[in-house]
């Protein structure tokens, strides 16, 4: 075990805890600033909702009832949070579990690669339509978008990670006599895991992008819809709202994966937590 290893499992887990807490509340209230200076600067210079409502105007259509128009907020927020949440977990599982085949075997890599880069080359935005068409309206649909905007990115960094050892240790641990197996476990999984959470990370944003590709080319609920109709109709506030719940989805799972790679990898921040 590393020294800095050693000075890391010192910390008990809610000291670890406190940390993160004082590493990211800067972040929020960066964040929090940003939408009051939006408010302020909207009303100091009377900008008109049809060009750019307040942020308060815009997330009342949230919590308030309104005349113009009834958006179904909780069933779609719902849905888009769904299909985002899911697609997520199938993308990274996926992903990590297929990257995993292709550095165990040279054959699959071969195979596989040639088709990943392929399918990434194609712009999503425009096989949309198409996948609209082969598979329908609904859920299954947005996520499969989704799918295909956040899988390459977690197969890429993945591979990157699982093949990024010192010849030297590999071939130290096969004089050893090391298995395959042993390799991977000990070995290649525990140095990919930088890797690994980056891959989440960009996962993270990228699935609830595809998840709003998806609704703005064929649904009939989700945030995606509620934007392209308050669009049509010069509706702004709805449309905000809805980027803003976006914005704070991704976000809030962004944080979430950055915490859980700080309490399963300490000995990458023991610098910033002695």
């Amino acid at each position: 075990m590393s020294i800095r290893e050693s000075e890391s499992r010192k910390l008990s887990f809610g000291r670890r805890i406190l940390y993160l807490i004082e590493d990211n509340y800067r972040s929020v209230l960066v964040i929090l600033g940003f939408f009051l200076v939006w408010e302020v600067l909207v009303r100091l210079f009377h900008v008109p909702e049809v060009t750019l409502p307040t942020p308060s105007n815009s997330l009342a259509h949230l919590f308030f009832k309104q005349a113009d128009a009834n958006y179904h907020w909780a069933l779609n927020i719902r849905i888009t949070l769904t299909e985002f949440i899911l697609a997520f977990l199938i993308t990274s599982v996926s992903g990590i579990a297929l990257s995993i085949l292709i550095v165990w075997s040279r054959h699959a890599k071969n195979i596989l690669m040639p088709v990943f880069i392929f399918i990434n080359s194609l712009p999503i935005i425009a096989i949309a339509p198409l996948i609209v068409i082969w598979m329908g309206y609904g859920i299954t649909t947005n996520m499969f978008v989704a799918f295909l905007v956040g899988f390459f990115p977690v197969v890429i960094n993945t591979i990157t990670g699982l093949d990024s050892i010192e010849e030297d240790l590999l071939d130290l641990v096969r004089y050893l006599h090391a298995s395959k197996l042993q390799i991977f476990v000990k070995i290649r999984i525990p140095n990919s895991l930088p890797y690994i959470f980056s891959a989440l990370k960009i996962c993270a944003t990228m699935s609830i992008i595809g998840a709003i590709v998806g609704e703005f080319v064929g649904s009939d609920k989700g945030l995606g819809y509620v934007i392209i109709n308050s669009k049509y109709i010069m509706d702004l506030p709805p449309v905000f709202a809805s980027l803003i719940i976006i914005s704070v989805s991704g976000g809030v799972l962004f944080l979430i994966i950055t915490v859980l790679e700080r309490l399963l990898m300490p000995w990458a921040f023991t610098k910033e937590w002695v």
